[in-house]
């Protein structure tokens, strides 16, 4: 089954973000393209059957007149993505262990399954979890 909803992050460093977010978060690589200097200009990562884009902030389109980064808002956020996770202790242990700052830690939630939250390098805000509302 495809995803019909992907969240689409830039970051600064978009070549260290996929590696980050590849051995941290556990996403598996798509696509990825590369201008000629090396630098990824857009990123296909998985999930289980979800999936987010990765775009660079040093990428000038008519869209990214629309985007701001974390950094340029205080580290607030409009949006964040979250992600089901099965083994969410190890998870968790990962995250931790990877020197994410933890914004919410794993705990227990009155409707169902465990999650927590952090932020990522670049300021942008995940949660992970074992609730799923599609079950």
């Amino acid at each position: 089954m495809s995803a019909s909803v992907i969240p689409t992050l830039r970051y600064d460093d978009p070549n260290k973000a996929v590696e980050f977010l590849r051995d941290s978060f556990g996403f598996q690589e798509k696509s990825v393209f590369k201008s000629k200097d090396g630098i990824i200009e857009h990123a296909e990562l998985t999930h289980g059957n979800g999936m987010i884009m990765i775009g660079s902030t040093g990428y000038e389109s008519e869209f990214s007149k629309y985007m701001v980064h974390p950094r340029d808002v205080e580290l607030k956020q409009t949006i964040t993505v979250y992600i089901i996770i099965k083994d969410i202790e190890a998870h968790y242990r990962k995250a931790q262990a990877s020197g994410v700052e933890i914004l919410l830690p794993l705990t227990e939630k009155s409707y169902g399954g465990k999650d927590y939250s952090c932020r990522d390098p670049e300021g942008y805000v995940w949660s992970f979890g074992t609730y799923d509302p599609w079950a």
